[in-house]
């Protein structure tokens, strides 16, 4: 029998116009956890959706346990011992636990479901594994570490002995995560192999046996965690030397320019998203705004920008009103704005690059006149930004839409810096972007901030605001729950606070001080 559970060979997958994976092998022994570290876009979830059979190889083979296998389907894997941990979970919210983890393996008495043995099993799995749920738990009541838990007591209750995790802490604060890699550890001690696919440095130096790196589409090198560090994976998945800490002096805080008063904010379906908060942010200084996706940022975020309306409260920018303000009257009032989903949001994808950079000031001169565009401006001032914030491309007349992501985001970049600017919203501004390319942004960041411009920083990565941040405001279920001087903050206070603990209690758990 082979030493490997898992083998894949020479797999290859193409999608028109791109070459996903390119001939990728890998290994997984009995009991170990294997690392795939790439950023987004590397292919590496191509190549586990190949594994779980939601995509068929053009070229490659698949072993298991030393015999060759045609994984067709899901069930297919499933049945083979395969289960899968999406990094969006596949949980039916008004369902129940058990309800979820039965689902489409259920068990009959008669012609009755038999829910009183699987919630036998499912407890006992739980117990073994330590996994503790309340089966009868509403998914839409639990929190996400605790519905992540779920997934992977479902596919443990499908007999899975090989777990693929999908960039698993994407959605846990930083407390949830260290919980889910105990949980790592204990089910390879009892002879379960885990895929663990993150583009997280620290993460994969915690926790993984063997780390897999892959960029653009290949693998270009294994590590193990003894032998790597963090700047040697870097380099392996940019292909050159990062600067991973940001070089970051004293802020110099001035006058406030955003002030927020009583905010609050209704989403789509009626519900307050925003809670009455109430914050400011001065020349010169990045508050950041850490919290796991979900909890208001979003929200935020568009009724700052003028996306969304205010349902109370005010918004002042450098002492002008702009509660539910146009976004050209609030970009016109000096701000500017990274946004969230720069494909959504950010860009028209068909235009070119320099109608892109031109999207808020395309009805002034010298771009316009009257309601003309004119061609010759917008081009000349496309070619110096383009040179000016290193965006790769063959022309300034190049659609956006065939940038890479990181040069999509240096477009973004580009045109809200190319004006002047006294309030910078930056949305995720690195999210799904490699290590050189969060190098850059990071740096334009801090060097905005020096200009004395006033900065608000939101980001689910918590490494990044901790980084950037001179504040952090830590919002929890649509309020700033604390504001911490940066100084101060530790990745377990941020933590606790993220996940809703009073200021008090988060202080006195990390054995802070009031």
């Amino acid at each position: 029998m082979s030493e490997y559970v898992l083998e894949v060979r020479d797999i290859t997958k193409r999608f028109p116009g791109v070459l996903a994976n390119d001939h990728i092998t890998l290994k997984l022994k009995k009991g170990e956890i294997l690392a795939i570290l790439g950023e987004n876009g590397a292919g590496k979830s191509t190549l586990m959706n190949i594994i779980y059979g939601l995509y068929d190889p053009d070229e490659g083979q698949i072993f298991l346990n030393g015999e060759e296998v045609k994984i067709e389907n899901p069930h297919d894997a499933i049945h083979r011992g395969i289960g899968m941990v999406h990094q969006h979970f596949m949980l039916v919210p008004v369902f129940t636990a058990l309800e979820n983890i039965v689902l489409g393996s259920e068990t009959v008495k008669g012609t009755t479901l038999d829910l009183e043995s699987a919630r036998k099993e499912v407890l006992e799995i739980s117990e073994q594994y330590g996994l503790p749920i309340d089966p009868d738990m509403v998914i839409e009541d639990m929190p996400v570490g605790l519905q992540q838990r779920v997934e992977i007591v479902k596919a443990l209750y499908r007999k899975a002995d090989i777990l693929v995790l999908d960039e698993p802490t994407a959605v846990l604060t930083p407390q949830e995560a260290d919980d889910l890699f105990m949980v790592m550890r204990s089910l390879v001690k009892q002879g379960k192999s885990i895929i663990f696919i993150t583009h997280k440095l620290r993460e994969v130096l915690d926790v993984a046996d063997t780390i897999s790196v892959i960029r653009q589409g290949r693998v270009v090198g294994t590590a193990l965690p003894q032998e790597a560090n963090n700047a040697s994976l870097a380099a392996m998945m940019v292909g050159r030397e990062v600067v991973l800490q940001v070089d970051k002096g004293p802020a110099n805080v001035g006058n406030v320019v955003l002030e927020v008063k009583d905010l609050t904010v209704m989403d789509e379906r009626g519900h307050t998203s925003i809670d009455g908060i109430s914050f400011e942010v001065r020349e010169g200084e990045i508050l950041g705004v850490a919290g796991v996706q979900g909890n208001g940022q979003t929200e935020l975020v568009e009724a700052l920008t003028g996306l969304c309306s205010v349902e109370g409260g005010t918004i002042l920018i450098d002492g002008q009103d702009a509660t539910n303000a146009s976004p050209r009257k609030i970009t016109e009032m000096g701000t500017a704005h990274i946004p969230e989903d720069r494909q959504r949001d950010g860009l028209v994808l068909p235009y070119s690059i320099a109608n892109n950079l031109v999207l808020n000031t395309y009805y002034k001169e010298p771009f316009a006149k009257g309601i003309v565009l004119q061609e010759e401006p917008v081009r000349k001032q496309a070619e110096e930004l383009v040179e000016k914030f290193d965006v790769r491309t063959p022309s300034a007349m190049t659609a956006a839409g065939s940038l890479s992501g990181g040069n999509q985001q240096k477009v973004i970049v580009a045109r809200e810096f190319s004006r002047p600017v006294k309030f910078l919203v930056a949305a995720q501004p690195t999210r799904g972007l490699d290590v050189g390319s969060i190098e850059y942004i990071h740096t334009r960041l801090i060097a905005k901030r020096d200009e004395g411009t006033a900065v608000l920083l939101v980001s689910t990565e918590l490494d990044e605001v901790m980084q950037l941040s001179d504040r952090i405001a830590v919002m929890y279920s649509g309020k700033i729950v604390d504001v911490v001087q940066a100084d101060r903050a530790t990745k377990e206070i941020i933590g606790l606070l993220m996940a809703g603990e009073t200021p008090h209690d988060a202080w006195k758990s990390s054995n802070g001080k009031d």
